[in-house]
Formats: C-alpha cells, sequence, structure tokens
C-alpha cells in the first residue's frame, strides 16, 4: 500500500472537509514525518492554509496548490495580531473556503487553538481540531530524553517563559520547590531570570538542563548545562529561537540512553 492510499484508507471515515468550514490542526514539532496522517490529508484537501512561523516549507509543500497565508508571531520582530489572524480565518470562511489553521506542535498547548476555536464558534463558522503532536514531548523523544521515568520523574510542568519578570509571570520558585522536571516554551530571552528564580525556589544550581533548539529540523542543535550555567552557555553558543528548555534529572538520562542508540 503507497502512503496516498494509506493516508486515504486511515481518514476514510473522518468527516468531509467543507467548503467554509476551519480545521485547527497540528503540525508536530517540525519535519514532515512527525504530521498526523489526518493532518497531512487535510494539506492535500484545503483550499488554503493559514500557517504559524514554527511550521517548516517542507510540511507547507504538502498543500499543493492551495493558498498560504502566514500568520506567525515571533517575540521582538513584527507579529500579526491575534484579532487580525481570527478575522481572517472567519473572512475566508465565510468566503466559502476551505481553511486549514496550521501550528507547530498540537493547536491547543500554547499554540491559542482554544482562542481561536472560542471565537469560530461565536462567529458561527464550522470547525474541527485535528490535533499534532505536542513538540516538547516529541522532541524530547527524538533526543533520548524520556519526559517521564520511574525513581527520576512523576510528573512534568509545561510551562511558558515569554513573561518571565513581569506581573504576568508564572511562580517559578513554587515550581522550583515541586522537584519534579520542567520543560520551558519560549523562554529563551528570559533564562537568566527563569534560572535565578528556579534557584531562590530551592533547586539545586547543579540541575541539568538542556536548550533544544530547532527540533527535529536540519537545524536542530542541543547544549547541555548545568541550571547555573545554562544562560552562559546559550549566549556562548548562539542558541536562537525556537528553542525548548529542559530543567531536571532527565536531561542526565541522555547519556545513559545514547550508548544504546541504534539509530
Amino acid at each position: 500500500m503507497s502512503l496516498t492510499d494509506m493516508i486515504a484508507s486511515a481518514c476514510a471515515a473522518t468527516p468531509d472537509f467543507e467548503p467554509g468550514h476551519v480545521w485547527l490542526a497540528g503540525a508536530g514539532p517540525g519535519h514532515p514525518r512527525y504530521l498526523t496522517l489526518e493532518v497531512a490529508d487535510a494539506l492535500a484537501k484545503c483550499d488554503c492554509v493559514v500557517y504559524d512561523a514554527l511550521v517548516s516549507a517542507e510540511v507547507l509543500a504538502l498543500a499543493g496548490t492551495a493558498e498560504l497565508h502566514f500568520a506567525g508571531k515571533r517575540g521582538g520582530k513584527p507579529s500579526a495580531t491575534q484579532e487580525s489572524i481570527t478575522a481572517m480565518l472567519i473572512e475566508l470562511a465565510r468566503a466559502g473556503r476551505r481553511v486549514l489553521r496550521l501550528k507547530g506542535g498540537d493547536p491547543f498547548v500554547f499554540g491559542r487553538g482554544g482562542e481561536e476555536a472560542e471565537a469560530l464558534a461565536k462567529a458561527g463558522i464550522p470547525f474541527r481540531i485535528l490535533p499534532g503532536l505536542t513538540s516538547s514531548l516529541a522532541a524530547l523523544a527524538s533526543a533520548h530524553i524520556p519526559v517521564t521515568m520511574r525513581g527520576i520523574s512523576r510528573s512534568i510542568t509545561l510551562a511558558t517563559g515569554h513573561a518571565a519578570g513581569t506581573p504576568d509571570d508564572l511562580d517559578w520558585r513554587a515550581l522550583a520547590r515541586v522537584g519534579e522536571p520542567i520543560i520551558i516554551y519560549m523562554g529563551l530571552k528570559m533564562i537568566g531570570e527563569i534560572s535565578r528564580l528556579l534557584i531562590e525556589g530551592g533547586l539545586s544550581p547543579e540541575t541539568p538542563t538542556a536548550v533544544l533548539m530547532s527540533a527535529t529540523t536540519p537545524d536542530e542543535r542541543l547544549l547541555v548545562a548545568t541550571l547555573a550555567t545554562v544562560e552562559a552557555e546559550v549566549r556562548r553558543q548562539d542558541f536562537a529561537a525556537p528553542a525548548l528548555i529542559v530543567i531536571g534529572d532527565i536531561v542526565s538520562m541522555r547519556d545513559v540512553l545514547n550508548t544504546g542508540d541504534g539509530s
């Protein structure tokens, strides 16, 4: 069975992608191989794709002749407002287009998919949610860092770091007291402040810390440091967004697992 036939067979029972509908979909951590069959099928059927900055050109190539509308948000750079993105989705749907709203990772994990679904519901626009592989979990697995492991981690925290040091910030000191691994999205710019607050909260400065940049893509890079040294290493090695930060003893398992890597 060809890949095309496999996708068609797997998606045979899914609802039709009808004109005037919006499908909110996740593209996974980066590489096209992490797309779900349903999202790959939607790319082949849509009339237009409204896509985020983390969606790769290789993924977009699967959309064929569909119109491409960039709606990315990148910290510190000119970006579309959430209101304008939502208005675009509604406008395209009301024009009778089959609209695929494509985001990196999963649309409901730091992707504002919930906000967009709420706006579509209020506007009376039919929509579906197509889950994607959560970027952090897939990226860590690809890098041989087990998110949970008996005797090391019993839970994880997924956190956003862009608001560190502002009134909207998380209570990092409280997270430190939990003593479980923390995976941080959008935190590279504020890694120094985050590290300082976690250490103040009681987390050891020697806590293993990893930064994974452009996970699963040809540009992937990874550095391993400690909580006390990670800011300096990020600067020294010139790491840039998009990047995930992983803090906890699970990072140390990478060296153990890499000895048995058969890839």
